[in-house]
């Protein structure tokens, strides 16, 4: 299992990005893509979770309304739109994948430590 991700850079606030997670050695049919983020000096943020198998999502508070998340199952590649983009989006950005469709996170914790493979990071910067 391999993962990339990509599409990071500066942006003004504002402004919009789209990160890409290209995925590889698995099919795509029963997994949750997950999006995590780590600010300078901070814990790792669970920030979106994309389940493969019925599109659905979800998505923290800290972003919800301004982030969206798609898929391309022939490209095994989910996107990450984020729109409105504040400072405080800054961060290194990851795409992880476990298996099956994502957790309630309306009930559990959002927790790296329950994904199993991870991508490199790609760094989002917003400047004021």
């Amino acid at each position: 299992v391999q993962l990339q991700a990509s599409g990071g850079g500066l942006v003004q606030a504002g402004g919009s990005l789209r990160l890409s997670c290209a995925a590889s050695g698995f099919t795509f049919d029963d997994w949750a893509i997950g999006w995590f983020r780590q600010a300078p000096g901070k814990e790792r943020e669970g920030v979106s979770c994309f389940s493969t198998s019925d599109g659905s999502t979800y998505f923290a508070d800290s972003v919800k309304g301004r982030f969206t998340i798609s898929s391309d199952n022939a490209k095994n590649t989910v996107y990450l739109q984020m729109n409105s983009l504040k400072p405080e989006d800054t961060a290194v950005y990851y795409c992880a994948v476990e298996a099956g469709p994502c957790r309630d996170y309306e009930y559990d914790e959002f927790e790296a430590d329950d994904y199993d493979y991870w991508g490199q990071g790609t760094l989002v910067t917003v400047s004021s």
